[in-house]
């Protein structure tokens, strides 16, 4: 890929802006490509999922510590990340619905960092609110209700530092399951597969180059799935289901088969949706999560399926590289006593005539920083105020600019009700927590609030503008708790969960 001064300047690649290299590291990033590999060399593998330090009647207890550590990546170089548990993406945590948890997360890092459970129902002490900082050497314990079946992942979320945070390894899967879901005849098992698909660049000692381009967005030329440069995935000729989430940091994700096949789309960020949906191209923006089933049964031993993700106008960047991200290789046959049941669990839509209200948020870049309504992140200024179990309608308006905003509002789930006035794509009608917002869109989507009162964020998920500015907050009801009540401790006091 050869850039012209002009493409450059327009993307941002050369005037000032944030750039964080490696030590050492002389010539200007976007003039740099990371050390190549040929995809599909190595082999896939899926976190491990983390065991509770203890449990009881109730409750299963977690301990994770974020600490640096040094992970060969590239084939033969090392590579420094920020790993829960030293490792990333993060270990995996499964949680049966309705059985509390308790996560003690320990900061052995040199940097204040705070942990938000995305598309968890948490109270606002344990929502990961920005300002609320676990600083090196302190500890906090966070308390999750595990309310809802779905797909949700767990990130750091400390102000103005999440991207780089996020991009040096802070990010895990977290899976809660209900009887319901289980009893169904999907793909279970091995054959259920965590996919967390991520973008970096690395400069030639194997060290992560972070370059932001003027506080644009991040963009790699190295596609990673659980932390694995294009893997290649051993499979059965048979159905598989997988749960994909899109942990970058600005890259959209748009997923197609190289066989044309379809992409059977069976969930959405907070769960089941009602019935399958067949599509040949997924979209999914940062941070969002959908459930797939694959069935590989229709092909020969020896088949090999490209995940591919074609180059989207919605990225700053049109690195080919980045246009294939794994593939599944054919290589045994298997019995197969799964099925995809016609209906998966209803989706009851909320009626448009319960909203009590209509907000219009706007998105827009202006004066040199991401905004919300012309306004930047301020922790003392409530920006919305839903008394709680009231219906709302969020107009969602992206004022243009070439740029796409994967919007996320903590605390509740969603329903996309429409697109500049058309329906939503079939595999977005489910429960949802981000929403792709393309330049000059207006999404709008309703929600019933609560099972909280306190204060809450909306952000931008490309995670660059949201740190610089493109977040607010919104307060649910009245008297809930306060987003910094339970400040974390020194480790020094720390006594066992």
């Amino acid at each position: 890929m050869k850039l012209s001064r002009r493409e450059a300047i327009k993307l941002g690649l050369i005037g000032s802006g944030s750039l964080l290299l490696p030590l050492g590291y002389q010539s200007p990033a976007w003039a740099q490509f990371s050390p190549q590999i040929q995809p599909f060399q190595l082999p896939f593998r899926t976190p491990p999922v983390l065991k509770p330090v203890r449990s009881d009647e109730t409750t299963d207890y977690y301990e994770i510590t974020m600490q640096k550590a040094r992970v060969e990546i590239l084939p033969g170089l090392s590579t420094e990340i920020w790993g829960y548990n030293g490792i990333t993406p993060g270990p995996t945590i499964k949680q049966p619905r309705g059985r509390l948890s308790v996560v003690r997360f320990i900061n052995k890092l040199d940097e204040a960092m705070s942990i938000h459970l995305h598309g968890m129902a948490s109270l606002p002490q344990y929502d990961g609110y920005a300002e609320d900082l676990i600083r090196p050497d302190y500890y906090k314990d966070y308390f999750y209700p595990n309310n809802r079946a779905s797909t949700l992942w767990y990130h750091d979320h400390a102000v103005h530092k999440t991207s780089r945070h996020v991009y040096m390894g802070l990010a895990g899967m977290y899976i809660v399951e209900d009887e319901f879901e289980r009893d169904l005849p999907l793909p279970k098992g091995d054959y259920e597969i965590p996919l967390i698909i991520q973008d970096k660049k690395f400069a030639k000692d194997g060290s992560l180059i972070f370059d932001d381009l003027g506080q644009k967005g991040v963009y790699g030329d190295v596609m990673l799935v659980n932390g694995v440069p294009w893997p290649r995935m051993e499979v059965a000729n048979r159905k598989y289901r997988f749960r994909v989430l899109n942990a970058g940091a600005s890259r959209t994700a748009n997923l197609r088969l190289s066989t044309g096949d379809d992409l059977i789309v069976i969930g959405t960020d907070a769960g089941l949706i009602s019935a399958p949906v067949k599509t040949k191209n997924l979209r999914i923006g940062i941070a969002e999560r959908y459930g797939f089933i694959i069935d590989f049964s229709k092909y020969p031993i020896g088949t090999r399926v490209v995940l591919q993700n074609p180059i989207s106008f919605s990225n700053v960047d049109r690195d080919t590289r980045t246009n294939q991200i794994m593939c599944f290789d054919v290589v045994r046959q298997e019995s197969d006593d799964s099925s995809i049941p016609s209906v998966l669990r209803p989706v009851q839509p909320i009626p448009v005539s319960s909203a009590v209200r209509t907000r219009t948020f706007r998105f827009d870049r202006n004066g040199g920083q991401w905004k919300i309504n012309n306004k930047t992140w301020d922790k003392n200024r409530i920006d919305a105020n839903p008394g709680f179990n009231e219906v709302e309608i969020w107009n969602l308006v992206n004022t243009g600019g070439s740029w796409v905003h994967p919007v996320h509002i903590h605390l509740v789930d969603l329903q996309l009700l429409d697109r500049n006035g058309r329906p939503p794509l079939p595999y977005e009608r489910g429960w949802k927590d981000v929403f792709f917002l393309g330049e000059g869109e207006t999404v709008r989507v309703i929600t019933r609030f609560g099972p909280n009162s306190g204060k809450y964020m909306m952000h931008c998920h490309n995670i660059v503008h949201e740190d610089h500015d493109m977040m607010n907050q919104f307060e649910v009801g009245q008297g809930g708790p306060d987003p910094l009540s339970d400040p974390a401790k020194p480790i020094s006091g720390m006594l066992p969960l």
